[in-house]
């Protein structure tokens, strides 16, 4: 059964958000080496409940975090999603060393990321 594994929050400041996180509630960012500005988010041990995120620069309307689902193939949940009466709105994109990665919207204006893992991913 698929299951959220990541969420991210996004930012019109990032260096701000992130002195917000960790004086808050301690969490730790760490630069990502992508191809894009990116901070990985741990909000804890490994052994403990929860799930890590990410932190990035506000994208035009991007409102609230964004909770990422992982899913055998993104091929078949895209046709899923718009099957169900969701809609795609950024197509499907391969993230170098990660995987492939779409951002969706379900029936009732919520959006959501859904992500096939592949590190093979160039």
């Amino acid at each position: 059964m698929p299951r959220i594994v990541h969420f991210d929050i996004p930012s019109d400041n990032p260096e701000r958000a992130q002195r917000f996180y960790q004086d808050v509630f301690g969490w730790k960012f760490d630069k990502w080496e992508g191809p894009m500005e990116y901070w990985m988010i741990k909000t804890g041990e490994d052994n403990t409940p929860g799930i890590n995120g990410g932190l990035a620069r506000r994208m035009p309307g991007q409102i609230g975090m964004t909770n990422t689902i992982d899913i055998p193939s993104i091929d078949e949940y895209v046709i899923k999603v718009q099957s169900s009466g969701g809609q795609i709105l950024v197509p499907k994109m391969e993230i170098p060393g990660v995987g492939y990665f779409a951002t969706c919207m379900d029936t009732e204006g919520n959006i959501f990321g859904i992500i096939q893992m592949n590190q093979k991913t160039k």
